[in-house]
């Protein structure tokens, strides 16, 4: 399976924080996702443009805070994560670029 342009547009980027580095711990990457992408297709995607083998996807959608911007009150904009889980064996390091 080789990458499709398409591919880069349902991961959009990694997420990098504390509970995404604990799950890494179990095997399972956390990408930021197209609000639109089904887990059929981010599973494609990531074993596409990795070249893993993907065990199971979960996704959870996001809702954007509402913060305060200059002094007037605006709203985050909502996105979906994806904690994708790999094959025994399989790793992506994510500290280097695609």
């Amino acid at each position: 399976m080789s990458a499709k342009p398409e591919h880069y547009d349902v991961i959009r980027k990694p997420v990098i924080t504390e509970k995404a580095t604990m799950a890494s711990e179990a095997n399972a990457i956390v990408f930021e996702v197209a609000i639109d992408a089904t887990k059929p297709r981010i599973k494609e995607a990531v074993e596409a443009l990795f070249g893993v083998k993907v065990k199971a996807v979960n996704t959870t959608l996001t809702k954007g805070k509402t913060k305060r911007f200059r002094g007037r009150p605006g709203r985050r904009a909502d996105f979906k994560k994806a904690y994708v889980t790999l094959e025994e064996g399989n790793s992506i390091d994510v500290t280097t670029g695609l």
